[in-house]
């Protein structure tokens, strides 16, 4: 199929284009002609005029559960979500049941997402066996089955030890450990939420900043004594951002993510959403998103990911303590990066643009995240003045875990092209 992209705002910021009023020609899966007045002739046009079209969306935390958890989401639903959500790309972890942890099971994960997958699927493999921080991967092997980093994401790797050997093997093949930092003591090990004012009125334990930032400036620490590349998942705390902001000028290779509900909520949202409101790390506080955003304003933080994690509603029913940690995420992050970061003027929309496709495709050396000619067709169109409210109801993931119910938000995906197909536009296309 030929397809068109016919006077859409182009926002490329791999090429440098912000908002150029230009055509697009994808044929047989992948780019052929970026310019003006492109012939219609056996193509099916896509009117783009007035809206803003960008190279396909890559999330680079999502977590699909399936295998062993789909009763939470499947590769299909996620996919569709994803799609509907303007990402042609998203990055799977490795928490699966069974864990990611060996070549047989990245494997698995890509052939399912072959077959029931609607957009592209990128496994990541843990790093310790089980996701138990005890013994590595066979890292060589995962990587060869198609993994494209490591992380034993939802999990802290506590053994520095082992953080340093892994990063040292993962050095050998030039690809990062996506890194979640957290550090349990005793006295906050069945922590609920963030420590503070919150965590005391709601009677229940909570987990300290220093949690996070303790684990933060050791691994950074560690990628700078081996010369490895770390990326920092979710971050959420000003000391964490601060961290960062003064890893990268003295050279070290370490990029880092945050994620739409840290820039965007603050732990009294918990008050009034209760375990939709839950997650790791914890919503903190107003210093703590100012912080976060001020992060992503001077690309201290390189990224913005989902950290998409669906639950049953059942599993989120059972109350604040013990419902699991997480929310859904890919079908409302474009219109909270529009309505949160480039609408109040923290970001510009190129910006914005270019942390959730060239940097991503950098970090994790993915052949994406461009409108260049030659390029794979993934396309993401962005309606930047329609304004909606969150539905879960409507939402394609089978999720409904989510604080933004109900809320009115502004710039969302309208068509999302995979390899020249389309997959959504307006709904879902099978």
């Amino acid at each position: 199929m030929r397809i068109l992209v016919h006077g859409g705002k182009v926002v490329d910021p791999a090429n440098g284009l912000d908002q150029e009023i230009l055509d697009i020609l994808v044929a047989d899966g992948k780019i052929v002609q970026v310019g003006n007045g492109i012939s219609q002739k056996n193509a099916k046009v896509i009117d783009a005029r007035g809206f803003i079209v960008t190279p396909g969306l890559i999330d680079m935390h999502v977590h699909l559960r399936e295998p062993g958890q789909e009763h939470k989401e499947t590769i299909a639903t996620g996919t569709r979500a994803a799609a509907k959500g303007g990402f042609t790309s998203i990055v799977a972890m490795a928490n699966t049941q069974p864990v990611a942890d060996s070549s047989e099971i990245i494997h698995d994960i890509i052939q399912r997402a072959k077959k029931d997958g609607i957009i592209n699927v990128f496994p990541i493999g843990s790093v310790t066996m089980g996701l138990k921080g005890i013994e590595i991967t066979d890292i060589k092997g995962l990587l060869k089955a198609g993994a494209v980093a490591l992380s034993d994401d939802g999990k802290p790797l506590e053994n520095s030890e082992l953080m340093k050997r892994a990063l040292l093997e993962c050095k050998k093949y030039g690809i990062p450990i996506i890194d979640h930092c957290e550090k349990v003591e005793e006295s906050y090990k069945d922590w609920v939420i963030n420590k503070g004012e919150v965590s005391s009125r709601l009677g229940v334990i909570g987990i300290p900043n220093s949690a996070e930032e303790f684990m933060v400036e050791r691994d950074i620490r560690l990628a700078e004594i081996t010369g490895a590349y770390l990326h920092i998942a979710h971050v959420s705390t000003s000391g964490s951002v601060e961290l960062l902001r003064k890893a990268k000028p003295r050279g070290i290779n370490v990029t880092a993510e945050a994620t739409p509900h840290h820039f965007s909520l603050t732990n009294l949202a918990v008050q009034k959403y209760g375990a939709n409101a839950k997650m790791n790390p914890p919503l903190r506080t107003q210093n703590d998103v100012d912080a976060v955003i001020a992060g992503l304003w001077d690309n201290t933080i390189d990224v913005i990911a989902t950290d998409h994690a669906p639950h049953s509603s059942s599993e989120k029913s059972q109350g604040l303590e013990k419902s699991p940690f997480g929310i859904i995420g890919l079908e409302t992050c474009v219109p909270l990066v529009i309505t949160r970061l480039v609408n109040a003027g923290f970001l510009t929309l190129c910006e914005a643009i270019a942390k959730m496709t060239v940097n991503p495709a950098r970090i994790l050396k993915l052949n994406k995240g461009s409108l260049s000619e030659g390029a794979d067709g993934d396309i993401t169109i962005i309606d930047i003045k329609k304004e909606q409210t969150v539905d879960p109801s409507r939402f394609e993931s089978k999720g409904r875990n989510t604080p933004f119910s109900g809320l009115k938000l502004k710039g969302w995906p309208v068509v999302t092209i995979v390899g020249g197909k389309i997959v959504f536009q307006g709904a879902i296309i099978n």
